[in-house]
């Protein structure tokens, strides 16, 4: 995203401040406006409303911030109101919302704003909001339950980093928000019956109806006492304003069919809420309970927590007519559906509340109203993988784990590995061991299946021309074009063979598959041609989708958000041989037979020549899954390296295989990144997973030209690019990244820009899509037919045709061909019986 230096081409961004007897806070607050932010003081208003706070604020205020617009109101507006107070009297193009009990980073409108230039149609920006000290999260993403209650996912939560890629979410926390000003204006601004509490989740609720995109930009940080304010107020208030307010925002902004069965059962959930919450006997008033004698009408206590829920629900009754007006505006003005917010709500059938009689009534009112058709229940995805998923995984078995994970989020869903050797890692996923025998019953409970590798073989009924189940199939891994290279160390009946079955392997998945996703362009275009040959480009997908995304989707490996962290030694320091100021070239994946570790190593041995530092560290010899044998090529490295007097020296070997959640360390200790392959077809179409972790540690990469990584790093600038089997040209683009200090730290500062394209959040990104609204293949709707078709012959032209066709089966085979056609001609008509044609 293009930063914003020439202030003329800024936005005046006016920011609200509301102060209700906290002037220190607000203070605070004001003073780290004016002197903290990173934005020119001539394009930034700030107005602070004192909301009748009758004890000296605005005058404490007013001494303090002498060039702060004070704003006195004469009457408590509440948080809403006061926002709205100051919007009207805002010259700014924006407005920025920021509470008294919060200080900006320094970077906090200058980031908002430069999202909203990029996003034209992002209505508003939704801020980061951490904490005061910065360590926990308070705000980074939205989440909304069926009955209203707008909640903060992660709330609570260590900032890990993990929240720093930018999505579109339902609202904002008004602690820290921007909207366009005009925009702000014409939806009548905060709704004021709100006073304080969900205004903000309502404000965005109506911006998303109307079309326009509520943008989480992480780079527009604030930190937040949260609810200084309310520090003196009791529960039950507080209670009250949600239960109200809960239920004015599904009012306002649910459809009608949505309402019909969303309010009564939000209402009844609401009673049930107060009761569990006040522990009121829910039992006293049943016949069965009368005592003996006379029934006398003596008082109960009943706690205001309890009683905040009821009289919520009668001040709600009592603004009816006024809602049922601003209803009528906001469902006129809509253009999106309930479903299409779904997604956005993350979690709608989320109960909020662990009471155990709420819990019970939870799920009686979602059954009974049925409100997981409305709302969509979870989908149940099944994420098949062959690999091993433990601490030690290999590229398949990791992109499965994060596929799961990101679709977690918003789906139940189970990562099932068809490999004995699963030990996994913690997770909010299950991850189980199956037989190839016990994959069907994992099949029948999901909604969706995503499988790569072998799986589909496994579940042969997956594979029937009447299954229903959709499926994705993850083909990242062009198994046919490595196993041309791997096969090369078996005999040549064998090696033919094997090419046979994982090629039909491969077939069977592409006839299969409802969506596909590859790695990148270049395997695009290959599976394209895979797909056209096997006949799955119809006319029919063709003209409703000439790109054919809806069938096949980029996706490549992916990073984690999370800046590496080290946690232990690795190689610098504790390995024998590598000292700590030692240069150290990092090879992070395997050694298999499609690589060129040799050009590699007669490479250092010549750069050992001139620097004796340098050392090479192959990062795993043993592949993690233990069924897969070492290839020819790991015992040739060895022997190489040893013979060129380098091992022990120069080179070195881990035997082993570094678990995924250490391989940081590796990382953290290495200068740069290489990879080295043959100049082959399997290179053209190949993803290298493991140079993706150079860009997560920010190594400068030296890579082999012909694939994919080749043409990204030579595009970005983030390393040196060499030819096939160049060990001088090898040797001198080494020397370049590990001794030239301002080249490696150009090609470290253009890293950091690129690898943040590369999240797993967006990377996945088009599965994420599928997965939220799943269809099957246009190709493979049952009943299918095309809408126009070539007239039928008469019986005298069909005559003449099918003599004519004899004529020229004879003539190119006699009768042999004669009934081989006649035997294919058969075979297809069955086939469109089989699918309802």
């Amino acid at each position: 995203m293009a930063e914003l230096s020439d202030s003329s081409a800024l936005p005046v961004v006016s920011v609200v401040v509301v102060n209700y007897r906290g002037a220190q806070d607000s203070i605070e607050c004001l003073r780290a406006l004016r002197d903290e932010l990173d934005y020119p003081a001539e394009r930034l208003q700030v107005l602070c409303v004192d909301n009748a706070s009758g004890d000296g604020s605005a005058q404490r205020i007013r001494e303090a911030q002498p060039q702060v617009r004070l704003i006195e109101s004469g009457e408590n507006l509440g948080f809403a109101g006061g926002c709205n107070l100051a919007a009207r009297e805002a010259a700014g193009q924006v407005l920025a919302f920021l509470n008294n009990d919060a200080r900006p980073h320094r970077d906090w409108v200058r980031a908002a704003v430069s999202a909203l230039r990029a996003e034209p149609t992002a209505g508003a920006v939704a801020s980061k909001v951490l904490d005061f000290s910065g360590e926990h999260v308070d705000f980074v993403d939205a989440g909304l339950t069926w009955f209203g209650m707008g909640y903060k996912r992660h709330a609570g939560e260590l900032d890990d980093g993990g929240h720093d890629a930018p999505r579109d979410v339902l609202f904002g926390t008004g602690s820290a928000l921007f909207v366009r000003a005009e925009l702000f204006a014409a939806l009548g601004g905060f709704d004021e019956r709100f006073f304080m509490f969900y205004e903000d989740v309502d404000l965005g609720w109506r911006l998303n109806l109307r079309g326009w995109r509520v943008r989480y930009e992480p780079r527009s940080v604030a930190y937040h006492r949260h609810h200084a304010s309310m520090s003196e107020v009791s529960s039950a208030r507080e209670n009250y304003l949600l239960e109200r307010n809960a239920l004015a925002a599904l009012y306002k902004n649910a459809s009608e069919e949505t309402l019909a069965k969303a309010l009564p059962a939000a209402m009844a959930l609401a009673v049930r809420r107060a009761t569990a919450r006040g522990e009121v006997d829910p039992e006293q008033l049943e016949m069965t309970r009368r005592p003996e004698g006379v029934d006398h009408s003596d008082d109960v206590p009943i706690s205001r927590d309890a009683l905040a829920g009821m009289l919520a629900i009668d001040r709600f009754v009592e603004l009816l007519p006024q809602l049922k007006q601003a209803r009528e505006v906001e469902q006129a003005a809509r253009v999106r559906s309930d479903a299409d917010l779904v997604p956005l709500m993350r979690k709608a059938m989320e109960p909020a509340y662990p009471l155990p009689r709420y819990l019970a009534a939870h799920d009686v009112l979602v059954d009974v109203f049925g409100l997981e058709e409305v709302f969509g229940r979870p989908r149940n995805i099944a994420v098949l993988t062959g690999d091993s998923v433990a601490a030690r995984m290999a590229g398949p078995a990791i992109r499965a784990w994060h596929m799961a994970e990101v679709l977690s989020g918003e789906h139940r869903v189970r990562l099932v590995s068809a490999n004995p050797h699963v030990d996994p890692p913690e997770s909010d996923f299950p991850v189980v061991a199956a037989k190839p025998r016990e994959l069907a019953a994992h099949v029948e409970w999901a909604d969706i299946v995503v499988l790569q590798g072998h799986v589909l073989e496994m579940v042969p009924a997956l594979k029937h021309v009447d299954s229903t189940k959709i499926v994705v199939c993850d083909i990242y891994d062009p198994m046919h074009l490595e196993l041309l290279e791997q096969g090369r160390d078996t005999d040549d009946e064998r090696r033919a063979a094997d090419l046979r079955g994982v090629t039909k392997v491969l077939n069977s998945q592409l006839r299969r598959g409802d969506f596909f996703l590859c790695a990148s362009q270049r395997q695009r275009h290959f599976w394209l041609g895979h797909l056209a040959s096997l006949g799955r480009l119809t006319p029919g997908l063709y003209d409703t989708d000439p790109t054919v995304r809806s069938l096949l989707e980029v996706a490549p490996f992916g990073l984690s958000p999370v800046a590496p962290r080290r946690t232990g030694p690795a190689i610098k320091g504790a390995q024998p041989g590598i000292g700590a100021d030692d240069k150290v070239v990092l090879w992070a994946g395997g050694v298999y037979s499609w690589f060129d570790p040799l050009t590699l190593l007669h490479a250092v041995h010549r750069l050992a020549e001139r620097h004796h530092d340098v050392r090479l560290f192959f990062l795993g010899m043993k592949h993690p899954n233990p069924d897969v044998p070492e290839m020819g090529m790991a015992e040739r490295t060895r022997h190489l390296a040893g013979s060129l007097g380098l091992t022990g020296k120069n080179v070195f070997f881990n035997e082993t295989w570094v678990p995924y959640g250490e391989r940081q360390n590796y990382l953290l200790d290495a200068d740069c990144g290489v990879t080295s392959h043959f100049e082959h077809v399997e290179t053209t179409f190949a993803f290298r997973t493991r140079v993706l972790d150079y860009l997560w540690a920010g190594l400068p990469v030296v890579t082999t030209d012909g694939d994919s990584f080749a043409d990204l790093v030579r595009h970005e600038g983030l390393g040196v690019v060499v030819p096939a089997e160049d060990p001088d040209a090898l040797a001198e683009a080494l020397q370049r990244v590990l001794y030239d200090a301002e080249f490696a730290a150009a090609c470290r500062e253009r890293i950091a820009a690129v690898r943040e394209r590369f999240t797993w959040e967006s990377v996945l990104a088009p599965l994420t899509e599928f997965c939220r609204d799943p269809r099957p293949a246009a190709d493979r709707l049952r009943a299918a037919a095309p809408l126009t078709r070539t007239p039928r012959p008469s019986r005298l032209q069909a005559v003449r045709r099918d003599a004519a066709l004899l004529r020229g089966y004879l003539d190119a085979g006699g009768p042999v061909e004669v009934a081989k056609r006649a035997a294919g001609r058969l075979r297809r008509l069955a086939g469109e019986r089989l699918r309802g044609r």
